[in-house]
């Protein structure tokens, strides 16, 4: 899937955050670490200066994710690779992903086969957002149903690919010796015109607009915006509150 980074990083601040945030709760001194969907390396680097000595590889899908990344964090191991289909060949101490694997499915496979490419006492931490019943992402469901190009994007909608707390810690139990799982929704503040369209283009938009063509997609684009202004109303003030709900899992391996 393309991505336009300039796009993604116009709420760098709000993005950053829940990474920081995880980051604060990993206790642990890496050698090893990978950094699956590391996008523009802005998460990369915080994770370099935490660990300075540690070598960092950084897996990346997005080609020009992986160009950006490259000229902001040079010091790491860049790896242009489906986050799927990375196979490390030596065992890490961290596996870290922020807002990475919910574009992935078959969760119930995946986090095991993360788990087990960790080290005795390695740690996985992972951040997805869990947001998708909201209307910043239901009603672009909704756009899809009621538009011309229902027959073309309809095989894109899905429930939400992130599930209950629960069930990640059920999953995870036969593997960690260790594991923390909260939800934090963050009250989002954002400026501008339309500003939850303009976040949702940087992400979960983005996989329906690469579909369709240029007339289509600026029509696709008007739709869903006239729909989402109206959830997301501005306050007196002329700011627009964003809520928005996250999953945060830190678990380390048995020894």
């Amino acid at each position: 899937m393309a991505w336009d980074p300039e796009q993604y990083l116009k709420f760098a601040d709000h993005r950053l955050r829940p990474a920081v945030d995880l980051l604060m709760r990993v206790e642990a001194t890496p050698r090893r670490v990978a950094d699956l969907g590391a996008g523009a390396g802005n998460v990369t680097q915080l994770l370099t200066k935490r660990w300075p000595e540690a070598a960092v590889t950084a897996v990346e899908s997005s080609i020009e994710m992986v160009e950006r990344g490259r000229a902001t964090a040079p010091e790491v191991t860049w790896l242009h690779q489906d986050v799927d289909r990375w196979n490390p060949t030596e065992e890490l101490d961290l596996i870290f992903s922020n807002a990475t694997l919910q574009w992935l499915g078959d969760h119930a496979a995946l986090f095991p086969r993360l788990m087990r490419q960790l080290a005795p006492d390695g740690v996985l931490a992972v951040q997805m957002p869990r947001n998708f019943s909201a209307p910043s992402h239901a009603l672009v469901e909704e756009t899809v149903r009621q538009g011309p190009w229902a027959g073309r994007l309809a095989h894109l909608a899905t429930s939400s690919p992130v599930a209950a707390p629960a069930f990640y810690h059920a999953l995870l139990l036969p593997l960690a010796k260790e594991i923390d799982i909260w939800e934090t929704e963050y009250l989002q503040v954002l400026e501008g015109d339309n500003p939850v369209k303009e976040w949702t283009k940087g992400t979960w938009l983005t996989r329906y607009l690469n579909v369709l063509e240029d007339d289509e997609k600026a029509a696709f684009e008007a739709d869903y915006a006239a729909r989402v202004v109206e959830a997301y109303p501005k306050n007196a003030s002329g700011q627009t509150l964003f809520p928005f709900r996250r999953l945060f899992i830190v678990a380390r391996r048995r020894s």
